[in-house]
């Protein structure tokens, strides 16, 4: 069973926080049908500790201004800022720094399930 319309939404919010924060290579992973303790993942990445942790705070600010306000019932790695882990039970995010996302390779650990389409909307209402 693909990710619940909620996880879908809540992914989607976070990742345009994330891309509203500069944010590189975001992927929105559906991990429903491997993973019972949640429905989707979003990975990003950032090349330093600052911007790892701004693009952590925008994600939770986002997910607060929801209808359905969300909050993170787990957050870790925050006090290094090399990845960031917020666990909303319906998504996981991921925010590393891009040393951590290369070497642990999340994206390849997950290839096998589908992604969730993202496009920035800055990126999609600029002029080609």
């Amino acid at each position: 069973m693909p990710a619940s319309e909620r996880a879908v939404e809540m992914a989607l919010t976070a990742a345009q926080a994330a891309a509203d924060k500069k944010a590189e290579d975001i992927v929105l992973l559906d991990v429903a049908d491997q993973l019972i303790i949640t429905d989707a993942f979003v990975l990003a990445s950032a090349p330093n500790e600052r911007q790892v942790l701004a693009i952590v705070d925008a994600i939770e600010e986002k997910l607060l201004e929801l209808p359905e306000k969300a909050k993170p019932v787990r957050r870790e790695g925050e006090r290094s800022g090399r990845w960031v882990l917020l666990d909303y039970v319906d998504i996981v995010v991921h925010i590393q720094h891009s040393e951590e996302r290369e070497f642990y390779a999340l994206d390849r650990l997950w290839k096998d399930c589908p992604r969730i389409e993202f496009v920035d909307r800055d990126l999609a209402d600029s002029p080609s």
